[in-house]
C-alpha cells in the first residue's frame, strides 16, 4: 500500500496529537472525522481538509478508510471496533479499550477474525528511553519494581463517573501499569485499595483520588503501583530494582544505577510521533512487528486495571488467571 487514507472518530483530546502527526506523514491522509460535536468536528474537518460526520455509519459507509483511529471515551466504543473490523479496516484504539472485560474480550475475537492490523494508544511503549530500558533488563531477573503516577485532577466531566472513566487507575495511571507489564511481564495477582479522600467537594465525583496496587508478577517479581489526582503538578515513572542494580524512569528520562556508576538517558523522541509512524507504517507495509503496543497486550493491561477495581471493592486479592479465563 502506498499511501494510508486515515479515519478519526473522536477528535477532542488526545485526538489533537494524533491528527497532528497523521497530518505531518507523508504516507498518510486524513480524509474523514467523525465526532458527536457537530461544531468541533466542522472546525476538524476543514483544519485537515477532511470530511466530516457525525454519525459513525454514515462515515465507515461513505468513506474508503484504510485505517481508523477511535479516540472515544471508555464508555462510549459501542461496536465501533466490530464494525471497523468487518469492513477490514486497520484499527488504532486509544487507551482505556473500555470498561467491560467481557464486551473487550468480544471485540478483540472479532478483530482477530477479520486479520486486520490494530494497534492501542500504550504510547510510552515507542519512549527512546523505554526501548533502552528494556534491552538492558533482557538478561536481567527483576526483584521488584514501584510505580507512581501522581497527577492534578482532570476537569473532563465524564471522568469523574466511575461507570464512564473507570477511575484514574483505568484511564490515566494505566500507562504507569502498562510500562510496568511492558518491562516487567505479566500480572499474576492483583491486591489494590482506594479511597475518595480530599476531593469530596467537587460536584458529582464518585472515583477514588489516591489508589495503592500491589501486584504480584508472573516471574516472581513484586510490584506497586501508587496513583493520585490530589496534586498541583504532574510526575510519573517506574523504578526497578534487581542485584545490584536499579533502573528509575523519572517521566521520560532513565537513570540506570548500578554499583561503579550511573547512566542517564534523557529521550529525544516525540512518543506519539514515533507511535503513529509506526502504526502507518504497520498497515502499509502488512508489518504487524513493527507495533509495540498491540490490541492485545492493552487487553491485558486493561484487565489488571479492571482487577485493581475489584480488588478494591471486595477486598479480596484477584487472580488474573480467574479474571480474564480463556
Amino acid at each position: 500500500m502506498a499511501n494510508v487514507n486515515v479515519a478519526f472518530i473522536g477528535v477532542g483530546g488526545i485526538a489533537a496529537e494524533h491528527l497532528k502527526h497523521i497530518n505531518q506523514n507523508e504516507h498518510a491522509k486524513i480524509v474523514a472525522v467523525c465526532d458527536i460535536s457537530a461544531d468541533r468536528v466542522k472546525q476538524v474537518g476543514e483544519q485537515y481538509g477532511a470530511k466530516s460526520y457525525t454519525d459513525v455509519d454514515e462515515m465507515l459507509g461513505n468513506e474508503i478508510i484504510d485505517a481508523l483511529f477511535v479516540c472515544v471515551p471508555p464508555f462510549a466504543h459501542g461496536e465501533i471496533e466490530e464494525k471497523a473490523a468487518q469492513r477490514g479496516i486497520h484499527l488504532l484504539v486509544e487507551k482505556p479499550l473500555g470498561l467491560e472485560m467481557g464486551k473487550v474480550l468480544a471485540k478483540q475475537k472479532a478483530i482477530e477474525a477479520a486479520g486486520i492490523i490494530c494497534g492501542s494508544g500504550y504510547c510510552l511503549r515507542y519512549l527512546d528511553t523505554v526501548k533502552k530500558a528494556k534491552d538492558y533488563l533482557q538478561d536481567k531477573q527483576i526483584a521488584m519494581i514501584r510505580g507512581h503516577y501522581i497527577t492534578s485532577f482532570v476537569q473532563t466531566p465524564w471522568y469523574r463517573e466511575m461507570d464512564k472513566s473507570g477511575g484514574q487507575i483505568v484511564e490515566q495511571s494505566t500507562h504507569t501499569l502498562d510500562l510496568i507489564r511492558y518491562l516487567a511481564g505479566d500480572v499474576d495477582t492483583v491486591y489494590a485499595n482506594m479511597a475518595l479522600q480530599v476531593m469530596e467537594d467537587i460536584p458529582s465525583i464518585d472515583i477514588p483520588d489516591v489508589t495503592s496496587v500491589n501486584l504480584k508478577l508472573a516471574s516472581g517479581a513484586i510490584g506497586h503501583l501508587a496513583s493520585s489526582f490530589t496534586q498541583a503538578d504532574h510526575y510519573s515513572g517506574i523504578e526497578i530494582l534487581g542485584r545490584d542494580f536499579r533502573l528509575l524512569l523519572e517521566n521520560t528520562t532513565l537513570h540506570i544505577i548500578e554499583k561503579e556508576r550511573t547512566t542517564t538517558f534523557k529521550s529525544k523522541v516525540d512518543f506519539y510521533k514515533e507511535q503513529d509512524d509506526a502504526f502507518i507504517e504497520a498497515v502499509r507495509l502488512n508489518r504487524r512487528d513493527l507495533l509495540l503496543a498491540p490490541y492485545e497486550e492493552a487487553v491485558k493491561t486493561l484487565a489488571a486495571t479492571l482487577a485493581a477495581n475489584t480488588s478494591s471493592e471486595t477486598g479480596q486479592a484477584i487472580q488474573m488467571s480467574q479474571f480474564t479465563p480463556h
